[in-house]
C-alpha cells in the first residue's frame, strides 16, 4: 500500500473509522472517476478541497456534485478565500490534488463539511493517493474530522442545465 494511504488507514483506525483504504487501478482523481472506479453516485463522493483564508488552510468537504460558493465560504470564514497551487496543496496537507484525504494532515487544518452530504447514508472518501478511497457515513466523517457542518454550496444559476452547479 502506498506511504501516504497507510497514513490514512492508521489515522482513520486512531480516530475509530471503520473504514478500510482501498487502492484502485483506476484514478479516482475526480469525482466522476471515483464514483465510476467504485461503482456509486457522483453525489455520494466527499471531495476535499483545500482553500486559503486569510492565509490559513481550510478544508472543505462536499458532495461531488457541487461546486463551493467563495462567496458563502468567505462570508463564513470572515476573509478573503483563494485557491492554492497544487504545491501548496501537497505541503499544507501531505497530499496530492485528487488524493486529498479529510484525515491524516501533515500540518493541522480547519475543516467544513458541506451540510449536502448530509443526505447520503454512505459517503467515499480520498485515502491519500488520485488511485486510494475509503467508505464512511456522514457522521463519522463529522466525527473523525471534528469538521463543522455548514452551507458552503454553489447554487445552481445555469437556466439551460437546471440543477447542475
Amino acid at each position: 500500500m502506498h506511504p501516504n494511504a497507510e497514513r490514512v488507514q492508521a489515522e482513520l483506525k486512531a480516530r475509530g473509522g471503520v473504514g478500510e483504504v482501498v487502492e484502485l487501478a483506476a484514478s479516482t482523481r475526480t469525482s466522476q472517476e471515483a464514483a465510476a472506479a467504485i461503482g456509486t453516485t457522483v453525489a455520494q463522493i466527499a471531495k476535499s478541497l483545500v482553500f486559503l483564508a486569510g492565509g490559513d488552510p481550510v478544508l472543505v468537504i462536499a458532495s461531488g456534485i457541487h461546486r463551493v460558493s467563495l462567496a458563502k465560504l468567505a462570508a463564513r470564514l470572515g476573509a478573503a478565500v483563494t485557491r492554492p497551487d497544487a504545491d501548496s496543496v501537497k505541503r499544507l496537507t501531505g497530499f496530492p490534488i485528487g488524493g486529498v484525504a479529510p484525515v491524516g494532515h501533515t500540518s493541522p487544518v480547519r475543516v467544513l463539511i458541506d451540510r449536502d452530504l448530509l443526505q447520503h447514508q454512505e459517503i467515499w472518501a480520498a485515502a491519500g493517493t488520485p488511485h486510494a478511497v475509503f467508505r464512511t457515513t456522514p457522521q463519522e466523517l463529522e466525527r473523525m474530522t471534528g469538521g463543522e457542518v455548514v452551507d458552503v454550496r454553489e447554487e445552481a444559476t445555469s437556466p439551460t442545465f437546471p440543477g447542475r452547479p
